[in-house]
This record gives structure tokens, sequence and C-alpha cells, in this order.
């Protein structure tokens, strides 16, 4: 028989959440203990986060890496995308200084557990955030990179990279960098 799973509400949630040990997902009543990420899986977010950090030097937007908790009304849900970028000035969660409310950009590094949750439904709940223009998965178990770019309400263009040398182009702000550059200092596991 299966073990019914706790109902949580925001308030108990943040509340362990401020003492809780490691990062765990809100969805609706649920909490969702977040997995450990491997080496590969932080080298990308790393390599990712830097070079849009660096990049975005004195201008008006702000770059942040997996501790950043994100809210998402419309879904109830409480995540850790892997890599954000804000435009102008933070906007929080009603009673928060730590939870944001406004990414423009969210990237996130799939692994084999997370991987179709963060192409489908946690795409979907992306959507309902009104800043929300730009959404990129990179694959941490080969040279693959999808992009998402908002050109309409409701529509968005698919690129896909997944050559070495292919240059990943945001469309939202002024930022491209190379494929070579995200999997920097990436070990692939080879097939045998």
């Amino acid at each position: 028989m299966q073990q019914e799973q706790p109902h949580y509400s925001l308030t108990e949630y943040l509340e362990l959440e401020v003492i809780s040990e490691y990062r765990n997902e809100y969805i609706d009543g649920q909490v969702i203990p977040m997995t450990g990420g491997t080496p590969n899986h932080n080298q990308i977010a790393g390599n990712f986060y830097a070079a849009l950090n660096f990049a975005l030097k004195q201008q008006p937007y702000r770059a942040f890496v997996t501790d950043q908790r994100l809210w998402i009304p419309k879904k109830k849900i409480h995540t850790y995308p892997d890599v954000m970028v804000v435009a102008g000035s933070l906007e929080f969660s009603e009673g928060r200084k730590d939870t944001i409310t406004n990414p423009l950009i969210i990237a996130e590094v799939l692994s084999k557990s997370t991987r179709n949750y963060d192409i489908d439904e946690k795409f979907a709940a992306y959507r309902t955030i009104p800043s929300f223009q730009e959404y990129v998965l990179i694959d941490q178990y080969k040279n693959h990179v999808e992009q998402y770019s908002k050109t309409d309400e409701k529509k968005w263009i698919f690129s896909e990279y997944e050559d070495k040398d292919n240059i990943l182009i945001l469309s939202s702000i002024q930022f491209q960098i190379s494929l070579s550059d995200i999997y920097d200092k990436v070990e692939f596991e080879t097939q045998e």
C-alpha cells in the first residue's frame, strides 16, 4: 500500500525550507526534495552562469544560480532553477525577500530524472510568469542545447544546438556563448 504524501501550506513549506539542510520544491502542497547534482550538472550550470554574470556587468540585469528560489503563483510552485536572469528590479513574493517572481530567462541543466518534467510541466508553469521570455535546456550527457524564445503571446520559437562549435545566441538580452564554453571541463561518459 502506498503511503499518502502529507499536504503542506505555503507557510509550513517556507518555515521548513528555512531550517532544511537541503533544498525542496513546493508543488501545490507537496514538498519534493531536490536531489544533488552531478559534477557535470554543476560544471555546466557554473559555466553558463559565470559567462552570463560577466557579460551582464554594468547592465540592468541580474543573474542567479541554483539557490535562488522562484515563486510561480498561478501554479502554486516554489522551485530553484539552475540559472535565472532578471531584468531591472527584483520583484519578490509577498512578504518575502528571498523568493523572486520576475525572471526574464531560465536555464535548466537536464538530468535523467528531471528531463521530462523540465521540458513539459515545468516549462508550462514557467510560461505563466508574465516576465518570462526565454528558456534554455542544457543536456548534461551530450552536446545538446534546446532554446525556446517567446515571440508573442503564446508563441515560442524553438532552436536546437548539437555541435560544440554552435553558438547559442539569446534573444531577450545581448549574449552569446559557444557550446564548447558551456561544456568546458565536462567529461561525458563514453558508450562501450
